[in-house]
């Protein structure tokens, strides 16, 4: 579907973009669960135009960055309103769109203009910084009145960090907004009507998350040679090692970081860890410096902390991994001693990465003190956690969202079914779901990954589980002949979704039932309507029919959405 397309879908900007002065149609009106009923009647303004813009938040997602190009359309022969670069606009946000910014419409022309870190309900000057053939990006300059279901931010970095950017509206109102965006995509991407009678018992509303802090096992810290300050504090700016930061990238930056001394989203162990390195490395009888992304000199590049926990004693164990330009154990074993007095770090590592680029995975690892793996318990299971390991990064919450997974696999527990688990990972799906099938059969593209999903099978003695490397997105004439037809099938793609070869592949197969677990709602959207309702263009038939999509708010104050699908055979 081209971005064009999908624009179409939202009432006004068309018109914007043509210059052609119209009323807005009436948008459809959806059927959702009780809990988005008490929203949309919740009696505030903004949610009147929430339903008609919400889509274009829903759509940009599908579209890869590297194609942002294509919101380019050609100059309109017709008069029109293009605001300009450098020009203030008094705006009101209207929802939350792609990564997060608010979208909003320019009074009595409908054109689209998005803002980081505006909210909906919020009443603000922005200034158009960057403009394209549909929208244009503004900056906030001033808050003339703040949005609905404001609350103080718990963390002191919330206004200038990346990470989470909404914490400042109630968590009740950002699953609200999720549950939202995930219906509109079903509809306006995914064709399915909400005009059918099925429809409000297919959507599902959203499952919360019942932490929201200190809910993440890894973080990635980077150092970097200056700190980023926001423009008022840019009179504090320091030099030499004093003005070294050691945090997270600025938004859109990436060579500039804000220094962090603590982040409410990690174990407060981990941020032990993080205080005492921030503490001393610095020092200039150390003799460390951090990396500087332009010049390529210097040492440190990454730390990386993941928190596990420890399968007897049940409490957190630490694992802190030092990314490095080169192998130098004795420029860090300061740090060493110092934070490996803290009790919950059991391991140490060093990873080598002598490229140039921002990746912490290295081309060595060496372990400095401790062992070379963590552990945690999901679903009952063990699993090793390495430096470099994938693994949910929510653990609390991937118990939900696997459980759900094995609900909507609906097995039949007898040890007879064949599970096909795509996207596998480190095999933690089908690891989970092994227990009750025959055998489960895993593909994976990454080679460290299946190595530790094997890892993980023989640690749990689980006998009954093939895990092989392979890229999905590259699937030939023979694949499928590795493995009986499966009974479930088990489709947890990246952001991009899946290749049309394999869902192709899907629809001769004809799996009885697809679990799809999506992390993009909307190339999950896009991809359901592929299996359901097929492709006339490429003369591809849908087999399959939407009987239940859950969406799981896995990472609170976020814009992330996850969803847990399940199709039947027609």
């Amino acid at each position: 579907m081209s971005v064009m397309s999908i624009l179409h879908f939202i009432p006004n900007l068309h018109f914007a973009a043509t210059g052609v002065q119209q009323q807005p149609r009436p948008p459809p009106m959806a059927t959702v669960p009780t809990y988005g009923l008490r929203w949309l009647n919740s009696g505030r303004p903004w949610m009147q135009n929430f339903r008609r813009s919400s889509i274009l938040s829903s759509a940009i997602p599908a579209i890869q960055d590297s194609e942002e190009s294509q919101f380019d359309s050609p100059k309109p022969k017709t008069q029109s309103y293009f605001p300009k670069r450098g020009q203030t606009l008094e705006l009101v946000c209207e929802s939350l769109a792609f990564k997060g910014k608010g979208l909003c419409k320019v009074a009595d022309t409908g054109f689209v203009v998005l803002c980081d870190r505006a909210l909906p309900g919020e009443r603000f000057v922005g200034r158009v910084t960057r403009k394209k053939g549909n929208y244009a990006e503004v900056t906030k300059v001033e808050t003339i009145s703040p949005h609905w279901d404001i609350v103080d931010a718990p963390c002191e970095y919330a206004s200038n960090c990346g990470g989470c950017k909404t914490q400042n509206l109630s968590y009740e109102a950002q699953v609200r907004a999720k549950e939202q965006q995930v219906q509109e995509l079903v509809i306006h991407v995914g064709k399915f009507s909400d005009k059918d009678p099925e429809f409000s018992s297919i959507m599902k509303p959203i499952v919360p998350c019942d932490v929201q802090f200190h809910y993440r096992n890894k973080m990635e810290f980077s150092f970097a040679t200056q700190k980023w300050l926001p423009r008022e504090l840019l009179h504090e700016k320091e030099d030499g090692a004093s003005g070294y930061a050691l945090g997270l990238h600025a938004p859109g930056f990436f060579d500039k970081v804000l220094n962090v001394n603590k982040c409410l989203l990690q174990s407060e162990p981990a941020n032990t860890v993080l205080a005492a390195i921030q503490e001393c490395w610095r020092d200039p009888q150390f003799g460390l410096s951090p990396y500087n992304v332009h010049s390529h000199d210097g040492f440190l590049k990454h730390l990386v902390l993941r928190t596990g926990r420890d399968i007897k004693t049940g409490l957190p164990e630490l694992m802190v991994n030092f990314v490095t330009s080169s192998y130098k154990p004795e420029l860090l074993k300061p740090l060493v001693e110092k934070i490996s007095a803290i009790p919950e770090v059991v391991s140490i590592v060093n990873n080598i990465n002598t490229s140039v680029g921002s990746t912490s995975v290295g081309e060595q690892e060496y372990i400095l003190h401790g062992k070379s793996a963590i552990t945690e318990i999901l679903r009952g299971l063990t699993f090793q956690i390495s430096a470099n390991s994938f693994f949910q990064t929510n653990t609390h919450q991937a118990e939900v969202l696997y459980k759900l997974i094995e609900d909507c696999a609906g097995l039949r527990g007898d040890g007879s079914e064949i599970v096909l688990d795509l996207f596998c990972g480190t095999g933690t799906i089908g690891l989970t779901l092994s227990r009750r099938v025959r055998h489960v059969y895993g593909y994976e593209v990454v080679a460290q990954a299946v190595s530790d999903a094997r890892r993980n099978a023989k640690l749990n003695g689980i006998c009954n589980a093939t895990f092989i490397e392979g890229d999905l997105n590259k699937i030939g004439e023979n694949f499928g002949k590795d493995f009986p037809k499966p009974d479930v099938v088990i489709s947890d793609p990246n952001r991009p979704g899946m290749h049309m070869k394999l869902i192709k592949f899907l629809l001769k197969l004809k799996a009885p039932r697809i679990v799809y677990v999506s992390c993009n709602p909307a190339t999950c959207a896009r991809d359901l309507d592929y299996l359901c309702h097929g492709v006339v263009e490429q003369n591809i038939e849908g087999c399959y029919k939407l009987k239940s999509l859950q969406p799981v708010d896995m990472f609170p104050h976020t814009p992330h959405i996850e969803c847990v699908c399940l199709l039947e055979l027609r």
